[in-house]
């Protein structure tokens, strides 16, 4: 009997340490969820200008540069693949061809074969074939990697419109990190012991390079 007491005393005190505890508890939760939030928000702005664009179809959820840009320097990691007799250059979801000795952001052709699938690609189901999607490109598997596939007409009714792009004119500055808060008009910034271009590296440490981007010919 003593010891039944006991223990029922013992659990009657852990219950009441515990629930006295739980607002304790839940307030780092709460405070990281709104530091997420804060961060999210912070780098959705600092990405909003004319160079990028912010992909959220199917909750890729993913920045990239704007079609049509041309930049004179690759980042690294770049794969080469020549297809048809052109040569294309891929990184990260992104694709580039030389033009006139500037690398410029295009799409890639259909038929199109890449060995390695872009780094955090989403798989969107359509019957039972995977479709891999990245930066407004679909993928799909074949015998040597992975092949650039028209948009499956099943995926449609599942896509949510990329976020409007806003149109953003701002001189370079810098937040206490030294990351850059909006690429100036015609400027990439550009890591050299990285060998990346912002947001692809949060940050450097030697200090951002300037490279000129050439904006898209006019319409």
């Amino acid at each position: 009997m003593k010891i039944s007491s006991v223990v029922r005393s013992a659990a009657m005190v852990l219950a009441v340490t515990f629930i006295a505890a739980a607002p304790f508890l839940a307030v780092p939760v709460e405070a990281q969820d709104r530091r997420a939030v804060r961060e999210y928000e912070r780098d959705h702005a600092r990405f909003q200008s004319q160079h990028w664009r912010w992909d959220n179809r199917y909750n890729h959820n993913h920045y990239y540069p704007a079609v049509g840009y041309a930049v004179p320097v690759l980042p690294s990691g770049h794969i080469s693949v020549n297809y048809r007799g052109g040569r294309y250059f891929f990184q990260s979801g992104v694709w580039f061809h030389l033009n006139g000795g500037r690398y410029r952001v295009v799409r890639p052709p259909l038929g199109l074969i890449v060995p390695v699938l872009p780094a955090g690609s989403t798989t969107v189901w359509v019957g039972s074939l995977p479709y891999y999607y990245a930066n407004e490109v679909y993928y799909t598997s074949a015998p040597n990697g992975y092949v650039v596939a028209a948009p499956p007409e099943d995926a449609n009714w599942q896509a949510q419109a990329p976020q409007q792009q806003q149109q953003v004119q701002s001189q370079y500055s810098a937040d206490p990190q030294g990351n850059p808060a909006q690429p100036a008009p015609g400027v990439w910034y550009y890591c050299d012991s990285a060998r990346a271009y912002y947001p692809y590296v949060a940050a450097c440490g030697e200090g951002w390079r300037t490279v000129p981007a050439a904006p898209p010919p006019a319409q």
